[in-house]
Formats: structure tokens, C-alpha cells, sequence
């Protein structure tokens, strides 16, 4: 998904794949003590006990994600992150000065290293919770969670379940909702559903036995794709802009990738649906939703 803030410029959401490369860069951390710990954007904060303050001299134990959700470890304790639209989590060789407006939880590191969930944009909605480990399953923000996209992705038979149990609702529609399967969002349902030659607006409900398995292939090597490509580019200090390794989504206009055809978009108030309307939807173009409004 992508979000544009007053600047100009367009935030994506992190999804499964710049979650995992998060977590994986973060692991790097194992061991490190937390000197102090701070939230200087109160408002990110959706817990008070225990304090954040629990966390100083407290050695990370592991970094770990859920669906869209970061999970660095302290023994007993976790933080649960979840970045939203804006949100970033970074590694920084200096500790954030008082004009750092983006800072929203700091956890200052030996050698005046930083740990910074950083968010960009107007509507603060990046969040973290400090929580017991053994209530972190519990949580309203886990517990709902459907099974991984990646890399235990559902078998055909666990997949074709889901899909049936979410109803008469469009493939684009369920495949990121999360308590279906968790981890895909707005950027990557679009990868997904162009190479599984699947129409965004298709009923997940309605897929016959072989599109289940071309789709669970789908998702299985759209999000091992990515991922790998991630090893290549991401940092160990990790960027504010993941450098996406999109072949449909947002490429309107563009050749499809696997027949030429020009791709073709659907505009929603703050996200984009791309396609190609040869693999995808029998050269027919789905009907523009800001053209539609105009017509009125």
C-alpha cells in the first residue's frame, strides 16, 4: 500500500517481506544491552506496565516478526511493534538530538548507538506495546492473526479453506485481509495475483482446485522473491525506503512482464490496483474508480 504525506513523498507499508528483512538486519542486535530506553512519542506507546523503562540493562534476546508485526525479544519481556503506513525501524551510529521529530520509541545502545521507531507523516498511527512474553500470543494485535503467507505458506486443501471460509469476497480483498493469511498487503497481493494469471475481483470463494495450487504457488515465490532480492539491497542500518522490486503494482502503463500488454490500474481514495487485462482478466479493463465518480 502506499500513502502520500504533505511532502509529496509516497510511504509504502512494510509487508511480510520488508518485516522479515527488518527482523533479520535487527538479529544482528542479539546480546546487545539496552543502556536506556525512551518514548519520546508518548502517543506511540500503548502500554504503561510494564513501564518502557523495564527495558534498561536489559540484554536482546532475539528479533522476530508476525504477519506485519516486529517482535524484539528481552527474556521475560517483548516489544511489539507495528510500523503502520510511515513507520521505521533503524539502527543509528548516533542517538536522536530533541529536533528529531520523527523519533517515537528510542532504545539507546553501547558506543551511542540507537534503536529508533521513526514515523513520517501526519497521522502518527506506528504503535508499540512493552508486554510480559507469555501475553504477547494473546494480544488483540496476534491472536486474530491468520497462518503465515510465507514461508510455511497453507497447503492447496488449507488454502482453498480459507479462501472458502472468507465468503463472497474478491481475491484482492482477502488475501490481505489478515486474519485470513497474514502478511500480505496492497503492494505485493498485486505481484502475487499477476503471477498466478488470477483477476483481482475473482472470488476467493469460487477458485477451482488447480487456481488454489497456482495460487498458493504464488504467494510461496512472490514473497521468496522479494526476500532474496532484499539479501541483495537492504543495509544492516536499514533504509526509510525499502527499494520495492515491483513488477506489476504502480507499474501502470508499463508492458506486463510476461505478454507485453500495457498494465492497467484501478484508483482507489489512497492505494492503487494494478493488473495486466491480458494474463489476468480476458482483456477486459476494469472499470476506473475516479473516472466512475466523475461520471456521476
Amino acid at each position: 500500500m502506499q500513502r502520500v504525506c504533505a511532502r509529496g513523498t509516497v510511504w509504502c507499508v512494510p509487508e511480510l517481506p520488508e518485516m522479515e528483512i527488518t527482523a533479520r538486519r535487527l538479529a544482528a542486535l542479539t546480546g546487545e544491552t539496552v543502556e536506556s530506553a525512551a518514548a519520546p512519542g508518548i502517543n506511540a506507546l500503548k502500554t504503561f506496565d510494564p513501564p518502557l523503562h523495564a527495558l534498561d540493562g536489559r540484554a536482546i534476546t532475539g528479533v522476530r516478526r508476525r504477519g506485519k508485526l516486529l517482535m524484539i525479544d528481552f527474556g521475560e519481556l517483548t516489544l511489539l511493534l507495528h510500523l503502520m503506513s510511515a513507520g521505521r525501524m533503524q539502527l543509528f551510529d548516533k542517538r536522536a538530538s530533541l529536533r528529531d521529530k520523527t523519533a517515537r520509541i528510542l532504545l539507546r545502545l553501547p558506543g551511542d548507538r540507537e534503536l529508533r521507531l521513526r514515523e513520517f507523516g501526519s497521522k502518527q498511527a506506528a504503535w508499540a506495546k512493552l508486554l510480559p512474553a507469555e501475553a504477547v500470543a494473546a494480544d488483540d494485535a496476534v491472536c486474530h492473526l491468520g497462518p503465515e503467507a510465507w514461508p510455511s505458506t497453507p497447503c492447496g486443501e488449507h488454502l482453498a479453506a480459507l479462501l472458502s471460509a472468507a465468503g463472497a469476497r474478491p481475491l484482492h480483498s482477502v488475501l490481505r485481509d489478515q486474519r485470513v493469511i497474514t502478511g500480505i498487503g496492497r503492494t505485493w497481493v498485486d505481484e502475487i495475483l499477476h503471477a498466478a494469471k488470477l483477476s483481482p475481483f475473482k472470488r476467493g470463494d469460487q477458485l477451482d482446485e488447480q487456481e488454489v495450487g497456482v495460487l498458493r504457488e504464488a504467494i510461496a515465490s512472490e514473497m521468496e522473491r522479494v526476500i532474496v532480492a532484499y539479501e541483495d539491497t537492504v543495509s544492516a542500518t536499514l533504509p526509510e525506503k525499502f527499494p520495492k522490486p515491483t513488477r506489476v503494482h504502480a507499474q501502470q502503463g508499463e508492458p506486463c512482464p510476461q505478454c507485453d500488454t500495457g498494465l492497467e490500474a484501478v484508483f482507489y481514495e489512497d492505494y492503487v490496483m494494478s493488473y495486466c487485462p491480458c494474463c489476468q482478466t480476458d482483456g477486459k479493463i476494469l472499470k476506473d474508480r475516479r473516472l466512475s465518480r466523475l461520471l456521476k
